[in-house]
């Protein structure tokens, strides 16, 4: 089916989701079909905690709501599915916060690189106040058009590519890795040393494989079980971004739920974040042994001082705009 058609039918979903108003007891119980997306395969943690959080929903409303999973890709990349979530074609979708940021500005402090000590920190950044108030901003976006329901983890990203080992900064010079559509990416590659070219994530495979690109940037899971590493063999552990996922909900199909709807999906949600993260260490660990066992070459990044240093003019760039909540991020 191509794509405009599943965006018809999506509007379709829209028009369901709106009937679902409980004007009265019967209209209360019609049936609304949340269409949900994300680019990652079946299984993937955040597919799973959604499909978990759709069956929870079904069973707490006696099938009224539901959810139909739509995973690797099935509705296009991240931006065009943030663009149907917009119009309510798509109703709940899980999208990087690298992809939001050049949306809701604010969000663009969780992807400066090298801000996160840790995952540890970052987690607690989720779970906190903070959290909260990143994700409220999304929601108050007049032009996002989104309601953010929950952060999910994603890990630490880090470098691969398809012709050598990168042990130290000057190995990546004239290598043109893809990164997020993002400015705040592009500089980063480039003051690494590489040439960053924003690409959506659904070409990044085959660019790999026709040389359109030489690397790329990402987590573990998504080297692997995107099959990324079957064209890239060396993945160097730069670890320089620690970027959450975020999972919104269509501000268009929200308005058209109930207060005791709304207050029911932002339950499950945080309930999928905890159990995202859950699921996320395990498949962390298989991913790694994966790539090993596929013969891909594990570079560990003992001084990572050199890579921190050369981005500090995107610190300068950035940073002052979102001096404040950095000092908050950091403190936590």
């Amino acid at each position: 089916m191509k794509r405009r058609d599943f965006i018809k039918i999506g509007a379709g979903f829209g028009a369901a989701v709106a009937t679902a108003t409980p004007l009265s007891g019967a209209r209360a119980q019609a049936k609304s079909i949340f269409k949900a997306s994300d680019v990652q395969p079946a299984g993937y943690p955040t597919v799973a905690a959604t499909e978990n959080m759709g069956k929870k929903l079904a069973d707490a409303t006696n099938g009224r709501l539901s959810v139909q999973m739509f995973p690797s890709m099935q509705l296009g990349g991240e931006k065009e599915t943030i663009e149907q979530t917009q119009i309510g074609a798509i109703q709940l979708l899980r999208v990087s916060a690298g992809t939001v940021g050049p949306i809701v500005d604010e969000i663009n402090v969780v992807n400066m690189p090298f801000l996160f000590k840790n995952m540890a920190q970052a987690e607690r950044m989720m779970d906190g106040p903070i959290g909260q108030e990143l994700l409220d901003k999304i929601t108050a976006n007049a032009n996002a058009g989104l309601v953010a329901l929950c952060w999910m983890n994603s890990g630490s990203r880090s470098l691969y590519n398809t012709k050598h080992p990168i042990k130290s900064i000057a190995d990546l010079k004239g290598l043109k890795f893809r990164v997020i559509g993002n400015p705040i990416f592009v500089d980063m590659m480039n003051a690494l040393g590489g040439n960053g070219v924003a690409m959506g994530y659904d070409q990044v495979f085959s660019a790999l494989q026709t040389g359109v690109i030489d690397g790329a940037e990402n987590n573990m899971p998504s080297y692997v079980f995107s099959n990324h590493f079957t064209a890239a063999k060396y993945y160097s552990l730069t670890e320089h971004l620690i970027i959450p996922e975020v999972m919104v909900f269509s501000k268009r199909s929200w308005a058209a739920l109930s207060a005791e709807d709304q207050n029911l999906v932002k339950k499950l949600a945080r309930e999928a974040q905890l159990e995202e993260r859950d699921l996320w260490n395990k498949y962390e660990q298989q991913a790694m042994e994966k790539a090993k066992a596929a013969g891909c070459e594990i570079v560990e990044i003992s001084d990572k001082a050199p890579f921190q240093n050369a981005v500090k003019p995107v610190w300068e760039k950035y940073g002052p705009k979102y001096a404040d909540m950095i000092k908050r991020i950091q403190a936590v």
